[in-house]
């Protein structure tokens, strides 16, 4: 199935189309996670109860990923995409609305499912405007969901700190994204290809499996870094080196903000080395600066090495995701749900791994661990390279296109 040709004004208006759901989808999702401490309150939940429901975002989400490829396949990402970002608003003020400890864990697998959903679909339709870019583009759609994600957080710091109400806050930004993405779908980009494209010299089921197996690996890895980021960073600053309270919150900062300009800046640099040589020189970067660190053990060194482990991370899941979209044999929707499925499950293994870790040596060695699976996507990073995004360009040689380097 071929699209209709796209002009340059139609590419520009669905890469910005794009974009906007990107932020949106950052800002639903912080502004929610900054007033899970009001919501607990208001049902005076206990540590259990809510570590409980909160797996019901990460149920949906899973179950939202098997169902993204098929329903990909069979309505295009341009319309799923569309529907669930409308969901997504939706669904963001129920848990801040909801009466009981039933309904919040309800309303939190509506949230997870139609999140997963939506991550899937615009990550399809991304890999999408970028084959008719025809250049790198995605991990700075990436980048604008990390900036969606700072603006959420930000917000909800705000809302949080004027003691405006979870419902009242949810219900705003759920109106204001949902005016932006039903604005913002109506430019996306029909697909190209919604069934698996014909594979290269009749390439064996069992290769382009393995093929996306290997993929779902590097993300797995990736994904387990992050986590250990978000949820360890802070309390190794704090107990093992003994740091101050805001000290230890700028450790998961510092690795935020090395993550939102590595993403911004990893379309050119993918079009310069290309995505395996990328890809492995990013691992390498997260392996060296956070395993310094972990040897020097002081504040400032951790930071630093934090700091790598953003900026290392932040091309890996988008140039595996254009991978798996991309790779002969595979429909890009059902790769890149299959991959979604691998790099959440890093999420949720990470930190309770890393915690297990802890507690039979020490948190030090729980963050060894990290070192050690970026040192597997060191040895996995040529499966990156094949499945280059059709339409996409070649990497760029040393010297004679640099020029060709400019920003739009």
């Amino acid at each position: 199935m071929l699209a209709p040709p796209a002009s340059a004004g139609d590419i520009a208006r669905a890469r910005r189309a794009v974009s906007v759901m990107f932020v949106a989808n950052g800002i639903a999702f912080a502004s929610w996670a900054a007033r899970v401490p009001a919501v607990r309150e208001r049902l005076a939940l206990r540590d259990s109860a809510l570590g409980l429901a909160l797996l019901g975002v990460a149920v949906g989400a899973m179950l939202a990923f098997r169902a993204a490829g098929p329903l990909i396949a069979r309505f295009g990402s341009r319309r799923v995409t569309r529907v669930s970002a409308v969901l997504l608003c939706a669904a963001l003020p129920l848990p801040a609305l909801a009466p009981s400890f039933a309904a919040l864990v309800a309303a939190l697998l509506a949230l997870g499912a139609s999140n997963g959903l939506m991550d899937v679909a615009m990550n399809a339709q991304a890999v999408e405007v970028e084959r008719r870019h025809r250049r790198p583009i995605l991990a700075s759609f990436h980048g604008m969901f990390s900036l969606g994600g700072l603006v959420g957080a930000s917000l909800g710091a705000l809302a949080a700190d004027r003691a405006v109400s979870p419902a009242a806050h949810l219900i705003a930004v759920a109106a204001v994204l949902a005016a932006a993405v039903t604005a913002a779908g109506a430019a996306l980009s029909a697909d190209a290809r919604l069934e698996a494209p014909a594979t290269a010299a009749g390439a064996p089921a069992e290769r382009r499996s393995t093929r996306l197996l290997l993929l779902g690996l590097i993300a797995f890895c990736s994904s387990i870094g992050e986590g250990a980021m978000a949820n360890w960073s802070a309390v190794y600053l704090r107990d093992e080196l003994h740091t101050t309270a805001a000290v230890a919150a700028t450790g998961y900062a510092v690795f935020s903000l090395a993550m939102l300009l590595g993403r911004f800046s990893g379309d050119g640099l993918t079009q310069r080395f290309g995505a395996a040589r990328l890809v492995r020189s990013a691992a390498l970067l997260v392996a060296a600066g956070l395993g310094a660190a972990l040897i020097v053990n002081v504040p400032i060194a951790m930071l630093l090495g934090f700091g790598c482990v953003g900026a290392g991370l932040s091309v890996v899941v988008p140039l595996v995701f254009r991978a798996g979209a991309s790779a002969p044999g595979v429909a890009p929707g059902r790769a890149i749900s299959t991959l979604a499925t691998m790099s959440y499950g890093g999420f949720l293994v990470g930190p309770p791994a890393i915690g297990l870790v802890a507690d039979l040596f020490t948190l030090r060695g729980g963050l060894v661990l990290v070192v050690a699976l970026v040192l597997v996507i060191v040895a996995l990073a040529p499966a990156v390279a094949r499945g280059s995004a059709a339409g996409a360009p070649a990497p760029c040689p040393p010297a004679p296109c640099r020029p060709a380097l400019r920003a739009h």
